[in-house]
């Protein structure tokens, strides 16, 4: 790529302000470890909401639905749901609120929350830590890999004679200047170098999605896709052919496994909405929740992640896609079976962004880069120091000690991600199948914890262990992550149940304790009876209609946003108009059924709640 001075200057000048920012803000980050690992719970949703926004812009994934939205058109919108996207309706509808409630640091403290502090829980502490320590190994392996890999393909210097030397040497320069101001700065620096990194990647995207609709005509694009390309419908068999057009296309169609569309549309559905019941991960966006000043702010970010990030993306991806219809398919038909869709952003990019422009859309895809490297990083030393150092090593020492620690835990973990990716980088497909894999064994125990009173920490323990467990073999089998799901949720779901009716119930207390705080609702009622014998004025949770209905709602509103994108971008304008009137209802009804009931969640709190709305 020929990038010129003015390009080169604008990309240092954001590497600069990156750096600068961090150290800026690095003694407030500095004073407490609740101010290093979340802000000291004084940052607005807004903030909160853009740097979690800004961590997902994962260019890897971008090129994926890059990827999907050119092979398979409108339908494409549907398939991310693997991950799933819709996740984030689940947390802003019901699950930020019950999450922010405990007033926890951590996921591993959480669990302790829920189970108390017996043998059973305990052991649920323990694993909760392993698991979100290696999807945190995975997730840094996987970005230093990929910031080579992006940076020596867009930079112009070699620095090396061999292409892997040059990519790992550039690998390690990002990666030293993302951990120095991670390190350095806490959740403070991330956040705030996170929000300047969104709005350099929403102009880069929103540029490359207006170059594409200047550049491609609605005839143009006509031309050079198959019958079906533009239907969000779909019945038993996808019924895309690509013959005459890209022959590869459909062999690829063929090796996705998508071919018998309405089953996979039901695995999708089964998997993403059992992932999304469980709540999110121990990683960066369980951070965010838990860095919110109150469960309702908490919900108000999970909500404007939406709303940020959905429109910007998708300019991006379907110009890319865009461009590449129309420009692009002869040179991908002359590389015959081997066809390599990665080309797309490199080719677009070199070809059809002015100079200038160009500078800001490479520091941006490096910002995504590096966002998502610099959110996993501040993650590990939040489990390693409160959860481990604190609790079972030094549990008197001072604040300070622990940022100390926490300097040293994030260096560690940086080193260890680095030496995966630089020693093994054939066994990324590997970790990041493990990465994916982890929900089946993830899911039930997640799911289980929230909505079960019965359900103990020998039951979470075991459930997750056989999860993990089962994981291993998969990860070898000819078998995507999708089919594999089913296998891992049912036997860690039985390990679940197993382990749960072996052991006695969790103390009637440590439940009374967190159901009264967290209020979710479920099977509950035992519970709910024992609070009532002391409490008669006591209100469980009775919103279990209105808060599903919102849900299905807010799917159908997160769909209409990405449609929105697309037929924007490829100037459907009937199709556009539609999808915009579809998301201004939804919103409405989401506006009255569930923003406007936010205002009352802190208010109708227990007393022993109301706290953690002024905290």
């Amino acid at each position: 790529m020929n990038l010129t001075s003015l390009d080169l200057g604008i990309i240092a000048l954001y590497l600069f302000a990156t750096l600068a920012v961090g150290f800026w803000i690095s003694k407030r980050a500095s004073k407490n470890i609740e101010g290093y690992f979340l802000g000291g719970k004084s940052l607005p949703w807004y903030y909160l909401g853009l740097s979690n926004a800004s961590g997902m812009f994962d260019i890897s994934g971008t090129m994926w639905l890059v990827y999907l939205l050119f092979i398979y058109g409108l339908k494409s919108i549907y398939i991310p749901w693997l991950w799933p996207t819709f996740n984030q309706i689940f947390l802003m509808i019901f699950l930020s609120v019950w999450l922010r409630r405990s007033g926890v640091m951590t996921g591993a403290e959480w669990i302790t929350f829920r189970f108390g502090e017996g043998k059973g829980a305990k052991l649920s502490h323990l694993i909760v830590v392993i698991f979100a320590l290696f999807s945190v190994l995975g997730f840094l392996a996987y970005g230093f890999v990929g910031i080579g890999k992006f940076a020596a393909a867009f930079l112009p210097w070699q620095l090396a004679v061999d292409p892997r030397h040059n990519e790992i040497a550039y690998g390690l320069i990002f990666t030293a200047i993302t951990t120095v101001y991670v390190v350095k700065g806490g959740m403070f620096s991330v956040v705030i170098t996170e929000v300047l990194q969104f709005f350099i990647m929403t102009i880069a995207s929103i540029a490359i999605g207006v170059i594409a609709m200047m550049q491609v005509s609605p005839e143009m694009l006509a031309a050079v896709t198959p019958a079906g390309w533009y239907d969000l419908s779909f019945g038993w068999q996808l019924d895309m052919d690509w013959r005459g057009i890209l022959d590869s296309a459909n062999q690829r169609i063929i090796d996705d496994g998508y071919s018998l569309f309405t089953i996979f549309m039901m695995l999708v559905l089964f998997k993403g909405i059992l992932s999304s019941m469980a709540g999110p991960a121990p990683n960066y966006d369980m951070q965010r929740i838990l860095s919110a000043r109150t469960p309702v702010e908490a919900a108000k970010m999970s909500w404007f992640v939406n709303v940020v990030l959905i429109i910007p993306r998708y300019m991006m991806i379907t110009g890319l896609a865009v461009l590449a219809l129309a420009f692009f398919i002869p040179d991908l038909t002359a590389m015959g079976p081997d066809v390599d869709f990665e080309q797309i952003l490199p080719f677009a990019l070199s070809n059809y962004i002015p100079t200038g422009l160009l500078g800001v859309v490479v520091a941006g895809l490096l910002a995504s880069f590096m966002s998502t490297f610099a959110a996993t990083t501040n993650a590990a030393p939040a489990y390693v120091v409160n959860d481990i150092y604190k609790k079972y090593m030094n549990p008197n020492a001072d604040d300070k000690t622990y940022v100390k620690v926490s300097y040293l835990v994030s260096l560690i973990f940086v080193v260890i991600g680095t030496a995966i990716g630089l020693f093994v980088p054939s066994l990324n497909e590997i970790i990041m199948w493990l990465v994916s894999a982890l929900w089946g064994g993830y899911t039930a125990a997640n799911m289980l914890k929230w909505y079960w009173w019965r359900f103990n920490g020998y039951g979470y323990f075991f459930g997750m262990l056989t999860g993990l467990v089962t994981t291993v073999p998969l990860a070898f089998v000819d078998l995507s992550p999708l089919e594999g799901f089913p296998i891992l949720f049912v036997t860690s779901f039985i390990g679940c149940i197993v382990a749960t009716y072996l052991t006695p119930a969790e103390d009637m207390q440590t439940l009374m304790k967190f159901y009264k705080k967290t209020r979710p609702w479920g099977l509950w009622q035992p519970v709910i009876a024992e609070i009532q014998s002391n409490e008669p004025d006591f209100e469980p949770n009775r919103q279990f209609v209105r808060d599903i209905s919102n849900v299905v709602v807010g799917i159908v509103w997160h769909t209409s946003l990405t449609a929105t994108a697309i037929f924007l971008v490829i100037q459907s304008w009937t199709e556009l108009y539609i999808a915009l009137g579809v998301a201004a209802l939804t919103s409405a009804y989401l506006k009255r059924m569930w923003w406007d009931k936010l205002s009352d969640e802190d208010e109708s709190a227990p007393q022993g709640q109301k706290v953690l709305a002024t905290e």
